[in-house]
């Protein structure tokens, strides 16, 4: 018989409703929808028509998505702030941190989005130094965060995984390095929360950013940023707002009081509506487990490798399906946004970034969901060389 997960995966699938014309595998970049994920923003609507205004209530609703993610990362409520994107969150965190004196430098590395990258590199423009760690063949080397980590760096950025290849960074590892050194350490954990177990207090983070669009079954508008209470009653970011004062209904436009906590990295009126779809995404990853999914995962992340051997497509990223996100990259023949697009053709949603086309199942996914999917890749890749 083959293999099933520890929990009942066709009651779940059952209520996804796209699982019946297409097989979603681009969970790296945004999960499908579930049943109550949309009746959760359906109660949001419905409230605004009916009642018009209930900022009690919706502010409450955000306060349950917020515990709902401290209860995902083992935190406190109060230690999570409440940001619209990761690129918010980083942000926030950039202009706190002082990068004055003797400590002006920000270790990061090649793996990181993007957005991370972008939000650092601006805020060098004021003085700081930015010190790169390079990526090797999809994944890197954690001796090269020793050899840049030195006392001259205030903070290390580094994604738990790599969204191109997969690529997972060693948490322990990287805590070690920077605590070392005296440095603080930010985790976008973007790649990863929801399919591997994060404890922020055993692992002794500073900070840990997410946001709720792939693996925890969200949509686009909101994130979260946990950052630990001793650290946080140190900054005064500011990237803030209303929100991340002691007292938002004060309206005293001349006075700065900052929250406690992770709290002041609120900033405006919070995304309520996202909230809302946040949250119930939340609870079904807290419900099923992120070691179970992990275990699944991993599973299904093997018959993506020995799979691609057996259609002869060439992988960039980890062998080891414990060292690497759910996400597998196959490098394209060709473009591989025309890939994406013809993959969808046939009925499989995939994911093109830059050279890679990137096959990443879920917690939902069926071995024959993979099977199907990489059948398809290899036709598609086939036919971007010449084939038939």
């Amino acid at each position: 018989m083959s293999p099933k997960p520890d929990y009942d995966i066709d009651a779940w699938r059952s209520r996804i409703p796209i699982l019946d014309t297409a097989i979603p595998m681009n969970n790296c970049s945004q999960a499908p929808q579930v049943d109550t994920v949309r009746e959760a923003a359906e109660r949001y609507l419905d409230s605004w028509r009916s009642d018009g205004m209930d900022w009690n209530e919706w502010i409450a609703e955000v306060d349950r998505a917020r515990s709902e993610f401290a209860r995902l990362i083992n935190a406190a409520p109060e230690d999570v702030a409440v940001c619209s994107s990761v690129s918010h969150a980083t942000a926030a965190v950039a202009c706190a941190v002082s990068l004055d004196g003797a400590r002006d430098t920000v270790v990061l590395s090649k793996a990181e989005f993007p957005t991370v990258g972008h939000v650092w590199m601006a805020r060098a423009r004021g003085g700081a130094r930015l010190r790169w760690v390079e990526v090797e063949n999809g994944e890197i080397d954690p001796d090269r965060y020793t050899d840049a980590v030195d006392g001259s760096v205030a903070l290390v950025s580094a994604c738990h995984g790599y969204y191109q290849t997969g690529f997972k960074q060693d948490l322990d590892a990287l805590v070690d390095i920077a605590h070392g050194a005296g440095a603080l350490l930010f985790v976008d954990a973007y790649q990863t929360l929801g399919t591997h177990p994060i404890d922020v207090q055993s692992l002794d983070l500073d900070f840990l950013a997410s946001g709720n669009l792939k693996y925890l079954m969200g949509a686009p508008g909101i994130a979260f940023l946990y950052v630990k209470k001793a650290v946080a009653d140190q900054l005064s970011p500011t990237v803030t707002g209303w929100f991340g004062q002691r007292d938002p209904f004060s309206f005293e436009v001349d006075n700065l009081d900052f929250a406690p906590g992770a709290r002041r990295f609120d900033a405006g009126t919070p995304p309520v509506m996202n909230a809302y779809v946040a949250r119930a995404g939340m609870q079904i990853i807290n419900e099923i487990g992120p070691a179970a999914i992990r275990s699944w995962t991993e599973h299904l992340s093997e018959r993506l490798i020995e799979g691609a051997r057996a259609h002869g497509i060439e992988r960039i990223g980890p062998d080891d399906p414990t060292q690497k996100t759910p996400s597998t990259a196959f490098l394209c023949p060709g473009d591989s946004h025309e890939a994406e697009d013809r993959l969808r053709e046939r009925g499989v949603i995939a994911s093109a970034r830059g050279p890679v086309v990137r096959l990443a199942p879920h917690f939902f996914s069926t071995e024959d969901d993979v099977d199907t999917a990489l059948a398809a890749l290899a036709s598609v890749f086939d036919s971007l060389k010449g084939g038939k």
